[in-house]
């Protein structure tokens, strides 16, 4: 699943989808061929019955369904599908309940419209399609509806279908709102999962695996582009005898603070790992050699200005940084050992130094 942004219960989920769900436009499709056949079935009986008008216009409403399907295949706009489709059903609606076509019972297929407008749309327009519609019906069914279309439906018919269709629009509401905020909870949760899968718990920091992810897509985009890119690997220094004098605990700490001091010194398209215990990997896009070393120096020295408090003292924190920079056609586990090569001649010049593999650079 790709990177989903956070949501609220009314946001339009169509683009984002959970396992077993069928997506919108498909499901519009399906409507679309069940429905052309059965206003082209309903035509010809009108035409049997002698009615002048039903014929043609349920033909037309046919007509334009087929062609907002072809448009959707055509085009790929899931929203002009959708749109298209409230529009001409919504239509088709009124026109069934108004001229009260199959002697009035076609009315009946008003039921079928909220469970489809909830289901394709968004929360607040099936509420606004909804009380529009009811509120239609109860003019229609009024003294006003009498005089304007002279609707042949019974008193107790109409009192019935407006409380039945008000039941059953409140109902799909109320479904509606519980399968909204299913798929809410689903997509979260793949969020997490996905973020987990990608980041370092203690740090927030990307994980070996994703800055490796990261590492090839660079190394492919200087393939075909020429740019180069520099990663520097770093580790903290003499942190196995902090782990040993004040406790692991102390030890995370200090992991911590690098990691947020990696956070403010960096750039945001600069990917920033936990390599593994106290190591670190920043990968630096479009970066030569000499911006990535002035990289490297400006968090030496941010780091090793910070220190953890442990027993009522404070303990400083300083690192050592090997820097490579991506060169003719050297693979990234090449580019790799060069960073690891830098950092060890750092660690033997003393620490708390920046050093490529070709000199080192404590400014």
């Amino acid at each position: 699943m790709t990177h989903i942004a956070t949501h609220n219960a009314d946001t339009d989920l169509s683009q984002y989808r959970v396992k077993g769900e069928i997506p919108v436009p498909t499901l519009i499709g399906w409507l679309t061929l069940a429905a052309v056949p059965l206003l082209v079935f309903f035509a010809y009986r009108s035409s049997l019955r002698g009615d002048p008008t039903a014929p043609t216009v349920l033909v037309i409403f046919a007509g334009l369904l087929a062609a907002n399907g072809i448009a959707y295949l055509i085009r790929h706009s899931s929203t002009l599908q959708r749109r298209g489709f409230i529009t001409i059903i919504t239509a088709l609606f009124t026109y069934l309940a108004v001229q009260a076509v199959e002697d009035g019972s076609a009315i009946i297929w008003l039921f079928a419209y909220p469970p489809i407008i909830f289901y394709i749309s968004q929360s607040r327009v099936g509420v606004f399609a909804c009380a529009g519609g009811l509120a239609a019906v109860a003019v229609l069914f009024s003294p006003i509806g009498d005089l304007v279309f002279d609707a042949p439906y019974s008193t107790s018919f109409r009192l019935t279908m407006i409380a039945v269709l008000a039941f059953e629009m409140s109902t799909c509401y109320v479904l509606d709102q519980s399968r909204r905020r299913s798929k809410l909870g689903l997509l979260k949760l793949a969020r997490d999962f996905e973020y987990a899968a990608k980041h370092d718990a203690l740090t927030g920091l990307a994980n070996r695996r994703e800055v490796l992810s990261q590492l090839d897509n660079e190394y492919q985009r200087y393939l075909r582009n020429s740019r180069v890119f520099s990663v520097l690997l770093m580790d903290i220094d003499l942190f196995k005898s902090v782990n040993d004098n004040y406790g692991h605990h102390i030890g995370d700490e200090m992991i911590v603070l690098v990691a947020s001091t990696l956070k403010e010194q960096c750039r945001k398209v600069d990917t920033l790992a936990r390599w593994g215990g106290e190591e670190y990997l920043v990968l630096l896009p479009e970066t030569g050699t000499e911006e990535a070393v002035k990289t490297a120096n400006r968090i030496r020295k941010a780091v090793s200005s910070k220190s953890v408090s442990a027993e009522g003292q404070a303990i400083a924190a300083t690192i050592s940084v090997g820097v490579a920079t991506i060169c003719d056609d050297e693979s990234v586990d090449r580019l790799l050992q060069r960073a690891d090569e830098g950092l060890y001649r750092a660690k033997t010049l003393g620490r708390n130094t920046v050093c490529e593999f070709e000199g080192a650079f404590t400014d």
